[in-house]
């Protein structure tokens, strides 16, 4: 028999002499293969003793303010006969009475790594520190997004239309139409067709940051390419970016002419009045417009604020500035906080000079900024453009994408690497323990290894109008791949089991010249349903490749429409040149540089039509251990075994058993702490 201590903080719990605690390990079990697992116990009881009631604050008096919060799971550790063997946390799951008094606590022991849920609950990805990620959304800007480099900044813009459908024809000219054909007629991508995008990892550094937590880099570093390179698009609503959620106030800068020669000079936009010995000065600022407007003004003297208005929607005001400003030759400038566009007829800074202890001789001089309009420029705020998507859903996508692995290390940290390197990396120095000795020979069982006769999988959003004409076309979802076996030309017995990414799949077009029917080197993403209509759908995950616009081997740019009225007609257009990210499912163009992809079946490519990429999610992080787990020679082994201390305090879930010279793999092991006895679920290797 071995004694058990558990300890909430500093202090140990009484327990009944005759319970028995059970933890169940197990990193991945092949009967729920999508799933990450952590150490838990079945909910055992603990004596209301005094010491447990100190600990639990006699949780059955629900009249005690301040009490113990039985919603919150608290850190706990767990020893063998005085030695270290888990950290986790404990929930209280309730108070036994009898005859009106309180008997017994249930309470369940956990492994650390389910704290990730209990830490995240049910936050969004919206509510993580991503405002540093903000900027214009503007013309301008989205046509430099288009054009950054995706190896050097993580906030981009991808060439994926939200309404509109692109196509290439350089045989016509058509306005108001999607051909990206570079011409001077007004055709092309509308800029506000557009959105930003993301990267990956700074979703993740973002998640570290708020609940202060720290991921091992095994998996997640800024050298994997398959992870670092992988962008999320900042999509969350149908159709054009909500600009009415953005920000309440646009704050606009007055610009005013440099060439102010005697009595001033402006250095950006900021103002500085010279003054001169035995003048007196009297400074007004004039504003004139012909509609009302809402709108602030604030000026500035260097960095402090020296006047602001309340809301202000008339035609002309007169600011007199002289008892404000403390020093003439110190910097002004002017600020009007506004939401629509606004026309001003006259702004301009009027000067009264005058010489001391004189009343007469007045002199005026003006400088006028000349009719203006100030038209509102929208920012782009990345915690409201992010899909609304729970934070440890996006984390668990991650994790099924690339089968990936997770447990608490002693110093903290989370382990987070791939299911095949975790089986390679993580084994112990010993590797493998002989438990020969140690197993009740009595009883044992041997079950066909996995109960299943296919496995699928996939993405949950495959719905987009490319994808969708994918499923119709062929008679399968997107990108998603299935595993099965057939013996002598029958399938094997078993049900199907789904393991589903959450999130959205998109099948991308490279366009051709319709002119001449040649291909070009554009590559678009077209985010609307099978009835052309905006779509919302799943976050959507992407390789941006920076492939460069070309046509007979010579750079050409694309047109870009960057002014359209209300009634939708094209008024101006610029255009793009050199290169711009395309998004992709493939990490890059050229399967020779790489053949990564995020589809888990091998598809034709999207922009080399070949069969080139193979290197899917299915082949590099799933198909090792599912055709293990699928060979007929596998059995999944059930024995009874007594394990010793210095097998169960340092054994990890990566090492082997061997037992009577076979080697096995650990797929699950269930230990009564109390009698040493262990239920032990193990794989032979292959």
């Amino acid at each position: 028999m071995q004694s058990i201590q558990l300890y909430i903080g500093e202090q140990r719990l009484d327990f009944f002499k005759d319970e028995s605690v059970s933890i169940t390990q197990t990193i991945q079990d092949v009967k729920d293969i999508k799933k990450v697992f952590t150490e838990f116990t079945k909910t055992f009881t603990i004596p209301a003793s005094k010491k447990n009631n100190k600990v639990f604050k006699h949780y059955y008096n629900f009249d005690i303010d301040g009490g113990f919060d039985a919603r919150i799971k608290v850190d706990a550790t767990l020893e063998l006969n005085n030695l270290p063997f888990k950290n986790g946390k404990v929930k209280l799951e309730g108070v036994d009475l009898r005859n009106r008094r309180p008997y017994a606590y249930r309470i369940t022991f956990y492994g650390n790594t389910v704290n990730l849920k209990d830490l995240i609950g049910e936050d969004k990805l919206g509510s993580l520190p991503l405002n540093q990620y903000n900027d214009t959304y503007s013309a301008d800007e989205v046509i430099n997004k288009l054009r950054d480099d995706p190896a050097t900044n993580d906030i981009i813009c991808p060439l994926i239309t939200h309404t509109q459908r692109l196509f290439y024809d350089s045989g016509i000219t058509q306005a108001n139409s999607g051909n990206l054909f570079y011409s001077s007629t007004l055709q092309g991508v509308r800029w506000d067709n557009l959105k930003y995008a993301l990267r990956v990892p700074k979703i993740v550094e973002a998640i570290e940051s708020k609940y202060g937590l720290t991921f091992s880099t095994d998996f997640f570093n800024d050298t994997n390419p398959t992870y670092n390179d992988l962008f999320m698009w900042l999509h969350r609503k149908k159709g054009e970016v909500a600009k009415d959620e953005q920000i309440q106030f646009y704050e606009t800068l007055i610009e005013f002419p440099s060439d102010y020669q005697q009595f001033a000079f402006v250095v950006d936009n900021e103002i500085s009045f010279l003054p001169f010995d035995n003048y007196y000065c009297d400074i007004n600022l004039r504003i004139q417009r012909t509609n009302n407007e809402p709108i602030q003004i604030v000026i500035y003297e260097n960095e402090d604020i020296i006047y602001q208005s309340a809301t202000w929607t008339g035609t002309s005001i007169n600011i007199d500035l002289d008892s404000r400003a403390t020093d003439l030759s110190n910097n002004f400038k002017v600020i009007i906080k506004h939401t629509n566009t606004v026309t001003f007829t006259n702004i301009f800074w009027d000067i009264d000079w005058r010489e001391i202890d004189s009343y007469q001789g007045c002199t005026n001089v003006t400088w006028d900024a000349d009719t203006i309009q100030i038209v509102p420029v929208t920012e782009f705020i990345v915690p409201q453009q992010i899909p609304e998507m729970k934070t440890i859903d996006f984390l668990t996508g991650l994790f099924k994408m690339f089968n990936l692995t997770t447990f608490v290390e002693t110093d903290g940290t989370i382990y987070v690497d791939t299911l095949d390197n975790y089986y390679t990396d993580k084994r112990s120095i010993t590797g493998a323990y002989d438990i020969s000795q140690y197993i009740d020979v009595k009883k044992s069982q041997v079950d066909v290894a996995l109960p299943y006769r296919r496995i699928n999988i996939g993405y949950k959003d495959t719905d987009t109008f490319f994808s969708a004409f994918h499923q119709q076309l062929f008679g399968s979802e997107w990108g998603e791949e299935f595993y099965q076996q057939s013996v002598g030309g029958r399938f094997v017995d078993g049900k199907i089991y789904n393991i589903q990414a959450p999130f959205g799949h998109m099948k991308y077009e490279r366009l051709i010249d319709v002119n001449d029917e040649t291909d070009t080197t554009i590559q678009w993403g077209w985010n609307v349903d099978d009835n052309q209509e905006p779509y919302k759908g799943d976050p959507l995950l992407f390789y941006p490749v920076y492939n460069t616009i070309k046509d007979d081997g010579q750079n050409k740019s694309i047109n870009i429409v960057t002014v359209i009225d209300n009634n939708g007609d094209f008024l101006s257009i610029s255009n793009a040149s050199g290169q711009i990210n395309m998004p992709s499912n493939s990490r890059t163009f050229n399967a020779a540089v790489s053949s990564e992809n995020i589809n888990f079946k091998p598809e034709v490519n999207e922009f080399t039509r070949t069969t080139a990429f193979t290197d899917t999610l299915f082949e590099r992080f799933y198909k090792t251990y599912i055709q293990d787990v699928f060979n007929p020679k596998r059995r999944l082994t059930k024995v009874t075994a007594y394990l010793p201390l210095k097998i169960l305090l340092n054994f990890t879930l990566a090492d082997r058993f061997d037992i009577n010279g076979r080697r096995y793999l650990i797929n699950k092991i269930t230990t009564n702490l109390k009698t040493g006895e262990s239920k032990i679920e193990i794989l032979n290797e292959v």
